[in-house]
This record gives structure tokens, sequence and C-alpha cells, in this order.
């Protein structure tokens, strides 16, 4: 019988590639932009004035439907102050004055009155 030399295991040399899944090379650079910046210059609001200060009104009259279709949507809502630009004392009573006009049907509650008579109030 003759014997056969022992192998020994190869071993890869230290440094060399690691066992597993290869890392793919990196895709080419992108082309470089510097970060965009949120520019608030664009939009400046338009600080709104209350229209009841401006004129000195103290009072906000409910039969004057006039005065009040600006601040009643097409859809028959009450305009926010943020739309309308009244102040909150003048608001809550222009909102008093809407709700006042409507129980005496100057003004519409729903918006099929809106469209039957053409109009928030006003009739022809």
């Amino acid at each position: 019988m003759t014997q056969q030399p022992l192998q020994q295991p190869q071993q890869q040399p230290q440094g060399g590639p690691a066992p597993g899944p290869q890392p793919q090379a990196a895709p080419p650079p992108r082309e470089v932009r510097p970060p965009r910046r949120w520019d608030r210059s664009k939009y400046v609001p338009k600080r709104k004035v209350c229209a009841f200060c401006k004129d000195k009104i103290k009072e906000i009259d409910f039969k004057n439907i006039g005065m009040l279709r600006p601040y009643v949507s097409d859809r028959g809502k009450i305009e926010p102050r943020r739309k309308t630009g009244a102040c909150a004392k003048h608001q809550r009573m222009v909102a008093t004055a809407v709700k006042r006009a409507r129980h005496v049907a100057l003004l519409p509650y729903v918006p099929a009155h809106i469209r039957k008579t053409g109009g928030a109030g006003l009739r022809s």
C-alpha cells in the first residue's frame, strides 16, 4: 500500500475577497446640485384690515344685506375671518347679524334658495 501525501486545504491570502456576494461597482457620480432652499420671499400675504374698524362702524345691522353679502359664501355659509379679514370682535357681530337675517328670511340657510333667487339676499 502506498500512502498518498495529505493535501492541505488551500487558504486564501489575508485581505482577499471575503466569501459571500461580491459588492457591485458604484454607479457613476450624478451631477451635483446645491440643496434647494424654500424661498418664502415669493409669497408675501397682504395684511388684511378689518373693513368695519377702518370705517369705524360700531354696530352691524342685520337688515343691511348688501353689507353682509361678502361675509356669506355661495353655499350660504358664514365666511371665516382668515378669508374676510374681519377682526374677532366684528366677526362675532357679523355672525350674529347673518343668523338674525336668516331668521327673518332676509338671507337663505341653504344653497338651494340661493340658486332659486340668484344670489345670497338681495332679491330683484
